[in-house]
């Protein structure tokens, strides 16, 4: 009897100490959950005050300096009353809470980052403020791409690019383009920079410099070279490889001569200031190397007639919209 009545009691015991355990365990996972929040939280705060004392911050990671008309994002950590949108002024300056105006024209976003904390420090305002600098949107926003590309335009400068991204972006360079490349940067608008391309050999950072907003691009055109006549293959020639082209050159693009060509009594003709100049040119000589092979310039005309036409020098004007309508290729 004495047993049966001390089971209940038991049984009662038992479920009480199960429901203490569950109960522990409960707490016991939300500590565990508190602590991981506010580990995460601790981490977060951490990699603010890092990003915000260091040279890179949160910046908008563009390379353009700050301008005129340009809207930046100011953020104090823990001080939303201190944090806002700022529109530069046609003076470069902004007005910032507690300090008034300041200039911030031709400064990168971390310049400004740091010469703003550096503000409220020295006026007491804030003892440690972590600031954040932020250039949502330039004014002069866009990289212009000009000359012989194929897309010509004003392409946006967002982040970080260079010469070739631009290049790229404005669908590479037409047959014409030369391997001359005049970047005017906004930074310095009287003192322009001067790039030589070439894919015939390895390009060097030299070649492929940074490019950043308001930055101006002019790829030039090349120079044309025409070969008509008696050849096989009559036409227009860009003269790529540092725009160096000898006759013997240019008779190897248009493929040699025809079976009926007088080779002996070539001419170019050339452009000069005092007019058109009919220059003789014996390729035989050349091919067999008994005459230099000389180099062409810009807009000169090589004439190979047949062999049962002869040629006047006073007639050459009738050759040149013949040369002008032939047909371009593209030095492979």
């Amino acid at each position: 009897m004495q047993s049966q009545s001390l089971e209940p009691l038991f049984l009662a015991q038992l479920q009480g100490v199960q429901t203490i355990m569950m109960q522990l365990a409960r707490y016991a996972k939300h500590v565990a959950e508190t602590l991981l929040i506010l580990a995460l939280l601790a981490t977060a705060v951490s990699a603010q005050q890092k990003g915000a004392a260091s040279s890179g911050g949160f910046g908008s990671g563009a390379a353009g300096p700050i301008g005129a008309g340009d809207l930046v994002e100011m953020s104090m950590f823990d001080t939303p009353e201190l944090s806002g949108k700022l529109r530069v002024s046609n003076t470069g300056d902004v007005i910032l809470p507690l300090i008034g105006s300041v200039h911030v024209a031709g400064l990168s976003a971390n310049d400004m980052q740091h010469l703003i904390r550096q503000k409220f420090m020295d006026g007491r305002f804030v003892k440690d403020p972590q600031v954040t600098v932020f250039v949502s949107e330039y004014a002069t926003e866009g990289v212009s791409v000009l000359g012989q590309v194929k897309v010509p335009g004003v392409y946006p400068a967002l982040g970080a690019h260079n010469l070739v991204d631009y290049l790229s972006m404005a669908g590479g360079l037409t047959p014409l383009a030369g391997t001359n490349i005049t970047i005017a940067h906004v930074g310095r608008p009287n003192e322009p920079e001067h790039v030589k391309i070439s894919t015939a050999v390895a390009s060097s950072p030299l070649d492929n410099p940074p490019i950043v907003s308001g930055d101006s691009i002019f790829v030039e055109k090349t120079g044309l070279i025409y070969v008509i006549g008696d050849v096989v293959r009559p036409g227009a020639f860009p003269m790529d490889h540092d725009e160096h082209l000898t006759i013997l050159q240019a008779l190897a693009l248009a493929q040699g001569t025809t079976y009926a060509a007088k080779s002996g009594a070539s001419i170019v003709i050339r452009t000069t200031a005092q007019g058109h100049q009919a220059i003789p040119v014996d390729l035989k000589k050349i091919l067999a190397s008994k005459a230099s092979d000389s180099l062409l310039q810009d807009n000169d005309i090589l004439f190979v007639p047949n062999s049962g036409t002869k040629v006047a020098l006073k007639n050459i004007e009738s050759l040149l919209p013949v040369a002008t309508s032939a047909a371009l290729f593209r030095v492979p």
